[in-house]
């Protein structure tokens, strides 16, 4: 008796994706680790938000034991799982540290130099100075530019002295060890500040969107302006012309470049890619 045969697919019907199920490894760390170097990972979360600091996470991976169950991407795992996951991450890493640059800093000097300023106070939280840095995306936005006008003269405090050789890789948020559990170290951390800033002024729903562009956020600042926790040097949605315009207004004073704005979604993944 033949098989019966099998149902066609239904027209129009999309084949299903398989899950995100990525382990991070260690596999990169430990060829950088070769000649006894010290790797960290480090991930920054917070870039594209329209409020808040930008926060810069570091890991020195332990390369002899077994990294916590459920590591990933701190993009991939429900805030309930991330928060448990940090006690296990700390009492695992070699080192680790947090650092952030406050929204004045960020309209001060830029996102990117803001980024730096708060990879550099991570890094100089640690107990030993790596020798590389492992960094998430395809661009070294730790090192300094050869560039005497790079905005860290505006730094309230100087820059590392040394600054470790960097490595960049696309999505070593998901697929390396230390990245990952940096993501999930910063995440965690800036989550928790954003959700005291909440608790200070709860008209703009920070606990929930933790500065990011949600429907919410952007009926906020329609309604009330920016607060003090707000980068105004960006194109804040739904502010009036003349405030959200002040970035470009400095630029224009000092001649400088204004801060590009292309706000990001909650968690939204940057694959990579600047997004400034």
């Amino acid at each position: 008796m033949s098989a019966p045969a099998t149902a066609p697919p239904r027209r129009g019907s999309r084949p299903v994706p398989p899950p995100r199920t990525v382990t991070p490894s260690r596999r990169v760390e430990r060829e950088l680790a070769e000649g006894g170097l010290v790797v960290a990972g480090m991930d920054e979360v917070g870039r594209g938000c329209l409020a808040g600091p930008v926060s810069v996470g570091v890991v020195v991976s332990c390369l002899d034991r077994r990294a916590p169950s459920g590591l990933r991407d701190s993009k991939l795992l429900p805030p309930p799982r991330r928060e448990a996951l940090v006690a296990p991450i700390r009492r695992w890493a070699v080192a680790c540290a947090v650092g952030h640059a406050s929204p004045a800093e960020i309209d001060a000097i830029g996102i990117i130099a803001a980024l730096r300023l708060a990879g550099h106070r991570a890094l100089a939280a640690l107990p030993l100075p790596p020798h590389v840095v492992l960094l998430d995306g395809n661009h070294d936005w730790l090192t300094p530019p050869e560039d005497l006008f790079s905005g860290f003269a505006a730094a309230p405090e100087p820059v590392l002295a040394v600054v470790p050789r960097v490595r960049t890789r696309i999505k070593a948020d998901m697929t390396c060890t230390g990245v990952a559990a940096a993501s999930i170290l910063a995440k965690v951390e800036r989550d928790g500040l954003m959700r005291a800033e909440h608790a200070r002024d709860p008209r703009f729903d920070l606990a929930e969107n933790k500065g990011y562009a949600s429907p919410s956020h952007i009926a906020a600042l329609a309604q009330h302006g920016p607060s003090a926790l707000h980068r105004r040097s960006w194109s804040l949605p739904g502010v009036a012309g003349a405030e959200a315009g002040s970035g470009e207004a400095a630029a224009h004073a000092t001649g400088m470049p204004a801060v590009p704005r292309v706000p990001r979604t909650q968690d939204s993944p940057s694959d990579g890619m600047m997004v400034l």
